[in-house]
């Protein structure tokens, strides 16, 4: 979606506001919709030609809550590479079709090491939303469902039943879980940054040295 939307052709900004349509819709709404899809006679069960229970406990559970989930947030990941890839020089592409390399190693040997920062980020959002989850699985397969029971969903039921002992251990466990991915990914984002300002520190006097010098 990022490659697309970053192409210059006509009709660019109706594609890039069409697959940024998904994003904008609130959860709660993507989640009756998709429930509607997912419906014993809905459309997922039209065109495969039997019938799921995908709004049942089960795998297909889950992987009716994936579906609807890609679905909303791609366009945001989409989003998040698309400034990423904006930000790559077009001089590098064009010194690499002069070099004779074509299209899939441009893309592998220009565009994905360039843009892997964004990814990154945006992979770091997407884990911290699906640890977070609640209204799209809850809207969408229901309470008390375990195959797609999230730890807000158990903290929220704990509470309703004025449980709120075991309710707070969820939101802690959450807490936690959220914090220390957060802090993996800081780590793994800003070690090459610490690394190479340290670099650039430990060179300047040496630098400095040699003019005087």
């Amino acid at each position: 979606m990022a490659l697309i939307m970053h192409k210059a052709f006509r009709g660019r900004g109706l594609v890039r506001a069409s697959i940024l349509v998904p994003w904008a819709i609130p959860t709660a709404i993507s989640g009756l919709l998709w429930k509607w899809i997912f419906n014993a006679d809905g459309i997922a069960n039209v065109l495969l030609g039997h019938q799921v229970l995908w709004t049942a406990d089960g795998f297909s559970a889950k992987i009716a809550v994936v579906i609807a989930d890609v679905w909303k947030t791609a366009p945001f990941i989409g989003l998040l590479v698309l400034a990423g890839l904006q930000l790559v020089p077009k001089e590098v592409y064009e010194a690499a079709r002069l070099d004779g390399a074509s299209a899939r190693q441009q893309f592998w040997r220009i565009t994905l090491p360039l843009v892997k920062p964004a990814l990154l980020v945006a992979v770091l959002f997407r884990c911290l939303d699906a640890l977070r989850m609640f209204d799209l699985p809850y809207i969408l397969i229901g309470a008390q469902k375990g195959s797609v029971e999230t730890l807000s969903m158990l903290a929220q039921n704990e509470a309703s039943n004025v449980r709120f002992g075991p309710a707070s251990a969820y939101a802690v466990l959450l807490f936690l879980y959220v914090f220390l991915i957060a802090l993996a990914f800081v780590r793994l984002l800003g070690a090459d940054l610490i690394g190479e300002a340290g670099g650039a520190r430990k060179s300047r006097p040496r630098k400095a040295r040699e003019v005087t010098a």
